[in-house]
C-alpha cells in the first residue's frame, strides 16, 4: 500500500478481512439490542444507558472501518469480483450497525418501555432479527474461502444454502411484525398515543434490520452469481 499503514498491510495480505471485520462489529451492535429491552423491562436506566453507550460505540467503530475500506482497497487489486461491489457490500453492512443505533436511540430518547403483554412478542421479534445479522455474518465469513476458489464450487453451494436460511429468518420477522402490530392495534385505546408512535416506530426499525441482512445476503448473491 502507497501509506505504508498497518491496514494498508492488512489489505495487501487480503482485501476480505477489513469487510468481515466491519460486519463482526455491525451484528455486535445489534446483538445488544435484546439486553437493552430486558433492561427498559426492569427500569434499569442506568445499565441501559450502558448498553445504549456500547451500541453507539459500535456503530462508532463499523463506520471508521467502512471509511478505512473506502480509503485502502486497492485500485489495481485483481479480484474475481469488481471492487465496486465490494465497497457496496460495506455499505449495506454498515445499515446493520446504523438501524441497531436507531432503534437504540428511539428507546433511548424517552425512556420507552413495552407494555407488560407486549414485550414477549417484541423481544421474540428482536432476537429473530439479530439471528438475522449473525446469520448474513456467518455467510460474510465465507468470503475468504470463495476469494480462493474464485467464487466457484462447493463453497458457493454451501454459501448459497446460508443465504436460504438467511431468506428464511427474515420472512419470519415479517410474520412476527405483522402479529405485534394487530396485538399493538388492540391496546391502542388503553395507551397513550404518543408511545404508541413509538412503540410502530420502534417495531418497523426491528423490521429493518432483518432487512438491512438480508440485503447484505442479497449483495453476497449478486456476487456469487457473477
Amino acid at each position: 500500500m502507497a501509506n505504508g499503514s498497518p491496514l494498508g498491510n492488512l489489505f495487501g495480505r487480503s482485501p476480505i478481512g477489513p469487510i468481515q471485520q466491519h460486519m463482526q462489529v455491525a451484528t455486535e451492535a445489534a446483538e445488544h439490542l435484546p439486553e437493552l429491552l430486558a433492561a427498559t423491562a426492569d427500569q434499569d436506566w442506568d445499565r441501559a444507558k450502558e448498553i445504549h453507550k456500547a451500541i453507539a460505540d459500535d456503530e462508532k467503530t463499523a463506520d471508521k472501518l467502512k471509511s478505512d475500506v473506502r480509503r485502502h482497497l486497492p485500485k489495481s487489486l485483481f479480484l474475481p469480483v469488481p471492487r465496486s461491489d465490494l465497497l457496496q457490500l460495506v455499505s449495506i453492512q454498515d445499515q446493520v450497525a446504523n438501524t441497531a443505533k436507531d432503534f437504540a436511540s428511539t428507546v433511548m430518547g424517552r425512556d420507552l418501555r413495552f407494555p407488560e403483554k407486549l414485550f414477549p412478542a417484541v423481544l421474540e421479534l428482536t432476537n429473530t432479527s439479530v439471528a438475522c445479522c449473525q446469520q448474513a455474518l456467518k455467510a460474510i465469513q465465507e468470503l475468504d474461502e470463495l476469494l480462493e476458489v474464485g467464487f466457484t464450487g462447493r463453497e458457493v453451494k454451501r454459501v448459497e444454502a446460508m443465504l436460504k436460511e438467511l431468506d428464511k429468518l427474515e420472512r419470519r420477522t415479517d410474520k412476527q411484525q405483522f402479529s405485534l402490530r394487530r396485538k399493538l392495534f388492540k391496546m391502542e385505546p388503553d395507551l397513550p398515543p404518543v408511545d404508541v408512535m413509538f412503540y410502530y416506530r420502534a417495531m418497523a426499525l426491528l423490521g429493518e434490520l432483518a432487512d438491512a441482512s438480508e440485503k447484505v445476503g442479497d449483495r453476497l448473491q449478486i456476487l456469487l452469481a457473477k
